[in-house]
């Protein structure tokens, strides 16, 4: 069965020239063209493609927002950007909002044929800009995330090592040199911090992570 297309660009002249080049190919059947991101979100239901070739700076309603509106209810229909943008600023976004592939305007033919061929068999198709850009963020995103212990502070990861060690309240305060009011509420906020339920998830949280130790 051949992969039903649908294409989405302002540009009649790029419509055009997708349509000549992929009617010929037997495993791909194109079954309409969108002039904009509206026209694409509504003829979703009516056209039920497989894939949608979006291009991303359409009038009216932009690649990035049709691609957010068509996965939100049709999360099987494979998005392909086909743009000539190839910043993170536009391909985070678009990735963000659902899309499966991600193409510049510029790709040989064949390739772009395989690169819808390969998404309907569940494989991402990212230009290797793309991927790079994808790459890049993921990392700086993973790199600025706070890790949980960095939410206490030193006196609560300090109370945090003497409940690892099986210490009462009293015996923190001792230890401490603080009183057992204080080692209560530095109990409760590392607690709450760490969204843990009692002193015997936090004495694991803290083996876990090696405090227990120091």
């Amino acid at each position: 069965m051949a992969i039903r297309v649908l294409i989405a660009d302002d540009h009649h002249v790029v419509r055009r020239g997708l349509v000549f080049f992929l009617k010929t190919q037997p495993e791909i059947e194109i079954i309409g063209e969108a002039k904009n991101g509206r026209e694409a979100v509504e003829w979703i239901e009516s056209k039920q493609p497989d894939v949608v070739l979006m291009d991303l700076d359409m009038p009216e309603m932009n690649g990035i927002e049709a691609t957010r509106k068509i996965k939100e209810k049709h999360p099987n229909v494979k998005i392909m950007i086909l743009t000539s943008f190839s910043d993170q600023d536009h391909v985070i976004p678009a990735i963000e909002a659902g899309a499966s592939g991600y193409q510049l305007k510029d790709v040989e033919p064949d390739v772009l044929v395989q690169a819808i061929i390969q998404l309907m068999k569940g494989e991402n198709q990212l230009h290797p800009k793309a991927t790079s850009h994808l790459l890049s963020h993921l990392t700086n995103k993973n790199s600025t995330q706070r890790k949980p212990l960095d939410e206490l502070t030193k006196r609560e990861l300090e109370v945090l090592r003497e409940i690892a060690k099986g210490k009462s309240n009293k015996e923190i305060a001792s230890s401490l040199y603080i009183t057992e009011k204080t080692v209560k509420t530095h109990v409760s906020n590392l607690l709450s911090k760490l969204e843990l339920a009692d002193r015997t998830q936090a004495a694991l949280f803290a083996v876990k992570n090696g405090l227990a130790a120091k």
